[in-house]
């Protein structure tokens, strides 16, 4: 998987998701640290949406009491296991 930086993220936004549409995964850094996972989405004829895990999940995500959630827990949430 790519690393993409968020300045050449912003500079070149579509460059960036037209690769996305190609099938492609990034990482998206913000100071030198990984932020988000950017990735496709099924294609919408084919995609159950009452499934997905990422636009479920506020059916399944609980707020953090310390306001601290982890990227693995987010992880988890989504994906199982955590």
């Amino acid at each position: 998987m790519k690393t993409v930086t968020m300045l050449a993220f912003r500079k070149n936004a579509r460059g960036i998701l037209r690769r996305l549409e190609r099938g492609e995964r990034f990482i998206l850094s913000h100071r030198g640290r990984p932020a988000a996972r950017l990735e496709p989405l099924v294609a919408a004829g084919t995609a159950d949406l009452e499934k997905d895990p990422f636009l479920t999940i506020g059916r399944r995500a609980v707020r953090s009491p310390k306001g601290g959630t982890r990227h693995r827990d987010i992880d988890g949430v989504l994906y199982g296991g955590g």
